[in-house]
């Protein structure tokens, strides 16, 4: 068995049993007859190699796969993490799938085309995991899109999050003790201080993200209820890929079909429900409504001017 294979043999397991419990005779065809071990050349899959498998996907995924149930002998996953560690996980499933495929296959660069992105910032990543575990002052240079400027920070590190491929700092801002958001990409010189800080914040951030579309105003705790109506062809787009948890089908039509939502009427959601242009329109609250509405007047004027 290829030593650089693992990843690409966990991956599967989890799919398998996802949708089944399965006998070690039916993970064994299945795997074997999956694209991955065909296109590795890999002809064998035996027990042991398979029990391996389940104790390393324990400690990698936190996922407990057994096999032993009433006298059953099909193996299923018995327990899974809480939703936000699953996501995590997920998310490292993919990367792991992807990454074997590249390995494996260095003429990938003639089948597989990325995206070309700008650097994200993920080099201070681990730097800002740290300093947040061990509750260590950081500091750093900022740039401000808006102004133009390059800023000092001192900061308390209190979280990370992602959104739309990018990474920020959620942070409190010791020179005004608010609450405040750092875009990775921006940020230069980090430096994590051996000093603490011993303030004890209780945010509760899985709570004040519950509700957030992209990176929000942090002091902002009103979300609302928000329905969309959109176009048969972009409600199924967005019915497979939901932009948000809490998103809901209300209704549908032939020709259209309606969301809900409840979640804070951020300028980053405003900014995506404009890129999908005539296919999707909102509906309520009224005061988004109107923020749309004065936003595209104002886009046609500048056409208009000209």
């Amino acid at each position: 068995m290829k030593k650089d294979f693992y990843l690409t043999r966990y991956a599967l397991i989890i799919k398998r049993l996802e949708s089944s419990p399965a006998t070690y005779p039916q993970l064994e065809d299945y795997l074997l007859n999956s694209f991955e071990f065909q296109d590795a050349g890999i002809k064998s899959y035996s027990i042991r190699t398979l029990q391996r498998d389940i104790r390393e996907i324990s400690d990698l995924f936190n996922l407990s796969i057994h096999n032993k149930k009433k006298g059953d002998n099909r193996y299923y996953i018995e327990s899974r993490p809480i939703m936000e560690v699953d996501e995590y996980n997920q998310k490292l499933l993919e990367s792991f799938q992807v990454s074997n495929a590249l390995n494996l296959h260095p003429d990938f660069s003639d089948f597989i085309f990325f995206e070309s992105r700008k650097p994200t910032g993920v080099e201070h990543f681990y730097d800002l995991f740290f300093a947040i575990r061990n509750k260590r002052i950081v500091s750093f240079e900022h740039y401000n899109y808006k102004n133009k400027l390059m800023t000092s920070r001192k900061v308390h590190p209190l979280a990370l999050k992602e959104s739309k491929d990018r990474w920020y700092l959620i942070a409190i801002d010791t020179k005004d003790k608010m609450l405040k958001s750092f875009g990775l990409d921006r940020i230069n010189y980090l430096d994590v201080n051996e000093k603490q800080f011993k303030e004890k914040y209780k945010y509760n951030f899985r709570e004040h993200f519950k509700n957030a579309f992209g990176v929000m105003n942090l002091t902002a705790q009103n979300p609302q209820k928000i329905v969309l109506k959109c176009s048969r062809h972009q409600g199924e787009y967005i019915k497979s890929f939901p932009l948000h948890q809490s998103q809901k089908e209300i209704k549908e039509t032939p020709e259209e079909i309606y969301f809900e939502f409840f979640l804070h009427p951020t300028y980053d959601f405003m900014q995506e429900i404009l890129s999908y242009g005539k296919e999707v329109q909102v509906l309520e609250p009224k005061v988004l409504v109107d923020e749309i509405r004065t936003h595209l007047q104002e886009s046609l004027n500048r056409y208009l001017k000209d």
